[in-house]
């Protein structure tokens, strides 16, 4: 553990120039630069979200670019979750394509689903013995893993990729994917096998629109499907018109079609020429989730999961939606007086995440001067104390416990020892004064050279 550094994100605490100027011009100034919140992850790169809502959760699972890609480069899934939408724990990989003995390389973009307490988690990989990509399954007994190979074989192969998992309200499942065709399995009950065959959707202008240039491709389907059920109608949304890619969406009156072409969810933009969308409904509101190049060193093969909250037109359609840096508002608040995951976070400067000895994932790589935030944490009439689980194989650091922004109000300081190891953990608590009503949490860690200290946990006293 901490043996390497991966990655340095020099993430600037400053929003986007359109974020900032929808500030009013009477607006008071904060006590720090606005702070984006999209991308939702700043540890890592990820790619290809697929969100989806269990025990009143939303899990988002992910790919994983890896740093300074110049192809896809892609070895492991993550996966992530939140209960407010702008707080994300990190739950590391629990899904790699070592996990599939029989696949090579390339872990793209998948799809997971809960059915009889079983979680089914469908992804393309390479097989080794043919060249070609194939649709393998993955299953958990729990949404965050660990995942194990539930065949030892692929489901389905035919040298196409992204597969997207539906199961209709009558039961019956349905597994799509494709580029450059479009195609479709019914799954059994047991989701790992199906009937009736491997099944081509046409790829008809109507169904799909027409794309531009005079291509071998006459519609603008590309990759990508997200297939999903609102009321009676069925709705296929997919990256279309390769490259760059923006998102459109079809709709239809079964799971199988017929398919009509209805537009634009999110046109091209956000630095990356792919993209891939997922769509969920949380908490009475609706969310899209995409991703794009927006973290430092990003781009097409260095890309980032984001969201946005929208709202359906009254004839269900969707609406043209734009990538923002501020994301959706938070759902309720986040109780600081109970014990929070350090790797629980709005958005991060300079960290890095692994697992930790004692379960889960912790905060790692800290140098002086960088911080996280945890939004909209309900101090009520306030707290007391301070107290975080830390480890250090150097002399430690300080947590400084701020308000509203890194160099915002400082209302507690805990000195940070050294323990001996990285994951050789201890507590350490402070008094805290100010730390009242519902603000934004930020842990600003300083010290001296070099990586300081890991923090696992972190809790508050009221």
């Amino acid at each position: 553990m901490q043996t390497s550094h991966r990655r340095r994100t020099a993430v600037l605490a400053v929003a986007f120039a359109f974020a900032a100027a929808a500030l009013s011009p009477a607006a008071e100034p904060s006590p720090s630069p606005a702070q984006a919140d999209n991308p939702i992850i700043q540890t890592i790169y990820t790619a290809d979200p697929a969100p989806l809502v269990h025990n009143g959760r939303v899990y988002l699972y992910t790919g994983h670019d890896e740093d300074g890609s110049t192809w896809f480069t892609m070895r492991e899934w993550r996966v992530w979750s939140s209960e407010d939408m702008v707080n994300w724990t990190d739950h590391g990989s629990p899904l790699n394509i070592d996990t599939f003995s029989w696949a090579r390389q390339d872990a793209w973009a998948g799809q997971a689903v809960e059915r009889n307490g079983k979680f089914y988690w469908y992804v393309p990989v390479v097989n080794d013995a043919t060249g070609r990509m194939a649709i393998g399954v993955a299953v958990a007994d729990n949404p965050t893993g660990p995942f194990r190979d539930a065949l030892g074989r692929p489901l389905v192969e035919n040298g196409e990729i992204d597969p997207s998992v539906f199961i209709d309200t009558d039961g019956q499942a349905y597994l799509y994917w494709g580029n450059p065709n479009l195609w479709y399995v019914k799954l059994n009950a047991d989701m790992t096998s199906y009937s009736g065959g491997v099944n081509r959707i046409p790829l008809t202008t109507q169904g799909f629109g027409v794309r531009p240039g005079g291509t071998d491709r006459p519609t603008l389907y590309e990759e990508g499907p997200w297939v999903y059920k609102r009321g009676s109608l069925y709705y296929m949304v997919f990256a279309a018109q390769c490259c760059s890619e923006h998102i459109a969406y079809s709709t239809a009156p079964g799971p199988t079609g017929p398919w009509t072409y209805r537009g634009t969810v999110m046109p091209t933009q956000g630095s990356s020429f792919t993209n891939h969308p997922g769509v969920i409904d949380y908490k009475g509101s609706s969310y899209f989730f995409y991703h794009n190049g927006a973290l430092p060193g990003g781009g097409g093969f260095t890309r980032s999961v984001a969201v946005e909250r929208f709202t359906y037109n009254a004839d269900g359609t969707i609406p043209i939606i734009n990538m923002t840096t501020a994301g959706p508002p938070q759902v309720g608040t986040l109780n600081p007086f109970t014990r929070q995951e350090a790797e629980t976070i709005a958005w991060a400067n300079g960290v890095e995440t692994e697992r930790s000895s004692e379960g889960g994932m912790n905060v790692g790589w800290i140098e002086n001067g960088d911080w996280i935030k945890v939004e909209g944490a309900a101090f009520g009439s306030g707290a007391r104390t301070f107290t975080a689980r830390v480890a250090s194989a150097t002399a430690g650091g300080r947590i400084e416990v701020r308000l509203d922004g890194p160099n915002g109000p400082l209302v507690g300081t805990c000195t940070v020892p050294g323990t001996g190891g990285w994951q050789v953990w201890t507590n350490v608590s402070c008094p805290v004064s100010g730390a009242t009503g519902t603000r934004d949490l930020h842990l600003k860690f300083t010290g001296g050279g070099g990586y300081l200290f890991n923090v696992n946990s972190w809790q508050f006293t009221a």
